[in-house]
């Protein structure tokens, strides 16, 4: 099963050092994470997924911020799932945390963890780094209950930035095979309308992050 997913030894590949110090520096630039999980506002004894759900450190977040809920969380790369293991351990939430190998384009959640749906599903900066993205976002949005709602939390378009640092920045991304998804919104739209939801859109430091809201009717 492994073997399949294509994607996942590059991530192993890029995270099996970085996934050590991962959280140290990515909190200088992964902005907006915190404002989309206070968001995220689950109902008393909710399902909250995590799909890319990498060190662990948002699931923590989301239990400690809501502590009546059941938390899941999928990704491709072993190394982080290893990562997040630990972390979750740690913070004692690991009796209300279920974390899986899986493609985030195509799963099971029923096989997995039991359920098929959830209340909330949040993708926290995976979006930009998922070649197969826009079909990540059509199976997260199947998986909702209704009245269920799926955030995403990801570079924006920059352009409010200015030019050599909007330039200098994508290079970078470049680098860790990173592509901000500038018709993210649209696309969001697009998935909603065509799924019976409604979608919300929220630009975060002039561009740099955006934070995008798909949710199912009740």
């Amino acid at each position: 099963m492994l073997a399949k997913i294509e994607h996942g030894p590059l991530m192993d590949r890029v995270y099996r050092h970085q996934r050590h110090f991962y959280d140290a520096t990515r909190k200088y630039y992964l902005l907006g994470r915190d404002p989309m999980i206070a968001g995220l506002n689950p109902h008393g004894k909710g399902s909250i997924l995590e799909i890319g759900c990498g060190t662990g450190r948002n699931l923590v977040l989301a239990g400690e911020a809501y502590p009546n809920t059941s938390l899941y969380g999928i990704d491709i790369s072993n190394e982080m799932l290893a990562t997040a293991t630990k972390k979750i351990a740690a913070a004692g939430l690991d009796e209300r945390a279920h974390l899986a190998y899986a493609d985030a384009a195509d799963f099971d959640p029923d096989a997995l963890f039991g359920r098929r749906e959830f209340d909330r599903i949040f993708i926290s900066y995976a979006v930009s780094m998922i070649p197969q993205w826009q079909e990540v976002i059509r199976e997260a949005v199947s998986h909702l209950t209704p009245g269920g709602a799926l955030h995403i939390v990801d570079f924006g378009d920059l352009k409010d930035l200015p030019g050599f640092t909007r330039t200098a920045l994508y290079k970078w991304l470049e680098w860790y095979h990173v592509t901000p998804r500038n018709n993210l919104f649209d696309v969001a739209d697009t998935i909603a309308a065509q799924t019976g939801c409604t979608s919300e859109a929220r630009r975060l430091y002039r561009g740099f992050a955006w934070i995008s809201v798909i949710r199912r009717k009740k």
